[in-house]
């Protein structure tokens, strides 16, 4: 009886152990993330914005699948032309060519 008690006690504290660094990694990703925007233009962060709006406004108007059409295509085609430099134009072209 003794052993499993202590087994349980040891399990919680690397459970709360686990979850301490978890937390921590979150925190740290969290910050390092705001320390990138603060590297960026607000030029670059104003077009991540219309894309990230655009996109909403697709996702909006679609019941099952989104289906962007051609005006869409000339929009987000015209706006991850900007986005290059940023990095995110590889997250937003996965999006684009999403069945």
């Amino acid at each position: 009886m003794v052993c499993q008690y202590s087994s349980t006690v040891v399990d919680l504290r690397l459970s709360s152990l686990l979850v301490c660094f978890r937390l921590l990694y979150l925190i740290f990703i969290r910050v390092v993330g705001w320390l990138v925007l603060l590297g960026r233009s607000n030029a670059s962060k104003d077009v991540e914005i219309l894309v990230l709006r655009h996109e909403v406004a697709v996702l909006r108007r679609q019941v099952a699948v989104p289906r962007a059409d051609w005006s869409d295509r000339a929009i987000l085609a015209a706006l991850t032309r900007h986005l290059v430099g940023c990095g995110n134009s590889n997250r937003m072209l996965a999006w684009h060519y999403a069945p």
